[in-house]
């Protein structure tokens, strides 16, 4: 089995009183996931959450338009979910790191838990190879979560997005 998908997923979410742990074990060959409520089938190349965002990083996106999609598998809580991630197009924006070319995708999570519905999450990413997250906006239900990119170094290669 060839590809970038996860092999072990982990979570482990302390807030307050509310604990949380969950992990996967893939076995991509076999297509089953492993975790302490069962072994669940799962799909070829089935992604968690954080490989979804790195596949997502891996897309060519020049001759997609606004409003183009793709469609991932996401395992998560012992079932198979559904992941399509919007382009939306591209747009210049600045932040402490500097101002960027980027696309601009929106994956859209599954409604329920931390989130109000149905999307509420865009991702900015360099308009390059590196695809680097330059911004996150997240909607959830107490409000929101933002992130921006401050600082960086080290790159695997030339950041060709940043505008001079």
């Amino acid at each position: 089995v060839e590809g970038l998908f996860p092999w072990r997923f982990e979570q482990h979410i302390r807030e307050g009183k509310y604990t949380k742990d969950f992990s996967a074990f893939f076995d991509q060959r076999k297509g089953f996931a492993k975790t302490s409520g069962g072994t669940f089938e799962i799909p070829p190349n089935v992604n968690d959450i954080l490989s979804a965002f790195y596949i997502t990083r891996t897309f060519d996106f020049s001759d997609m338009k606004p409003g183009d999609r793709f469609h991932l598998e996401n395992f998560y809580n012992d079932k198979v979910y559904p992941l399509d991630v919007i382009y939306l197009g591209k747009e210049r924006i600045t932040v402490e790191a500097g101002t960027f070319d980027c696309i601009m995708v929106e994956p859209l999570v599954v409604e329920g838990g931390l989130f109000k519905n149905e999307g509420n999450i865009i991702i900015w990413l360099t308009d390059d190879e590196l695809k680097i997250p330059v911004k996150v906006k997240t909607k959830v239900l107490i409000g929101s979560i933002d992130s921006e990119l401050t600082a960086y170094e080290g790159l695997a290669g030339e950041l060709t997005s940043k505008v001079k």
